[in-house]
């Protein structure tokens, strides 16, 4: 996993605030990232894994991605990026194209609620979302569930609705908001934006998302179904 400092939102929930600068990390070169890939090769073929980029948000470094994305595909690597979906649109076409999957983070379904909890409008990521619907490869939603700002059904069921939207959806997963990022706000002198919200239930996020991962796998068998053309009776 490669960790690519800068990120333009401001998660209240964020645990690597140290990761929002630009500033900061280890200065390498795509080539670098190849070469440090291949190290690790033996293993990655072992367990099926491969390359994946994350952050900060990786997009917002977006020709770097997209030229470690084209050197590793050349190579034969599974790739992975971990986004929100925010950066310059002029290299998403390359970074997806070299992408066998796309970690979809879902900051929140409702505008207001996304605003509240990023800093940024939700608009923010809809050339990347729209790209995604005619992606080739498989995405994971991946949304943290705060407690009293989307833990209701309602806000699952909007989260349904717009993983929908994306079929080359595998998987939706839930995250449960927790306390482990405190001390690192304390530690760099930043005020926690959510000192006082508790910790998500860890079995109501699992049962949400049980209940998520049933209706998507129906919906796909139902689209299965409806795709399927029965020859006409001669």
């Amino acid at each position: 996993v490669f960790f690519l400092q800068g990120c333009p939102l401001r998660c209240s929930y964020c645990h690597n605030p140290d990761s929002q600068r630009t500033c900061g990390g280890t200065t390498m070169t795509p080539q670098q990232v190849v070469a440090l890939a291949r190290r690790y090769r033996s293993y990655h073929q072992s367990t099926g894994g491969g390359v994946t980029f994350s952050g900060g948000e990786p997009l917002m470094q977006g020709e770097f991605l997209s030229q470690c994305l084209a050197l590793l595909k050349a190579e034969g690597f599974h790739t992975t990026i971990d986004t929100s979906g925010f950066g310059p649109e002029k290299w998403m076409n390359s970074i997806l194209d070299n992408t066998d999957c796309v970690l979809m983070d879902v900051k929140a379904t409702d505008p207001a609620t996304h605003l509240q909890l990023t800093g940024k409008p939700m608009t923010g990521r809809l050339p990347f979302w729209r790209r995604l619907q005619a992606f080739q490869g498989s995405v994971w939603i991946r949304h943290v569930v705060v407690p009293g700002f989307n833990d209701t059904p309602q806000a699952m069921e909007a989260l349904f609705n717009q993983a929908c939207e994306i079929k080359a959806v595998e998987k939706i997963e839930l995250l449960p908001y927790h306390k482990h990022g405190s001390e690192k706000y304390a530690q760099l002198g930043l005020a926690d934006p959510l000192a006082d919200t508790p910790s998500m239930d860890k079995e109501q996020t699992r049962r949400w998302e049980n209940q998520l991962m049933q209706r998507l796998e129906a919906s796909k068998l139902q689209q299965a179904a409806v795709a399927v053309t029965v020859p006409k009776a001669s």
